[in-house]
């Protein structure tokens, strides 16, 4: 910064609000993915929801034919912090879900329909899109 501008002043306050409007900028800019998820392909993804018929339970925004009232609404997934109220919402935990969901909650309507690793990913890289 030049210091020989008109009006510069070393006051405490303008440091104060300098670092605050700095902390407001940063605040707005979105985290980035997790790292499992920079390898997933949330196009693929959502189409493999498509082709898993996850629809059929779940309402899935961007799925067509995704509206299903037996599951709770996918929407604003990424933005959850918890899958089925029992697990941190991680990529790691979503992917197990996905692929076994009675090890993790024995007894659930969850069925186990065979996603594969590769499908779970990027089927979780779709649903961390839903912000």
């Amino acid at each position: 910064m030049n210091r020989n501008l008109p009006g510069w002043s070393r006051s405490p306050l303008l440091v104060v609000l300098t670092a605050l409007a700095a902390l407001a900028a940063c605040a707005r800019v979105p985290p980035p993915p997790p790292p499992e998820l920079r390898e997933g392909h949330p196009d693929r993804g959502a189409r493999l929801i498509q082709q898993y018929g996850c629809g059929g339970c779940h309402a899935v925004p961007g799925v067509d034919r995704a509206d299903g009232l037996v599951g709770p609404p996918l929407d604003r997934f990424g933005s959850r912090s918890y899958i089925a109220g029992a697990l941190p919402n991680s990529a790691e935990n979503l992917m197990r879900w996905i692929q076994d969901p009675q090890s993790v909650e024995p007894g659930t309507a969850m069925p186990d329909l065979g996603v594969t690793a590769t499908d779970a990913r990027d089927i979780t890289a779709y649903l961390f899109t839903l912000e």
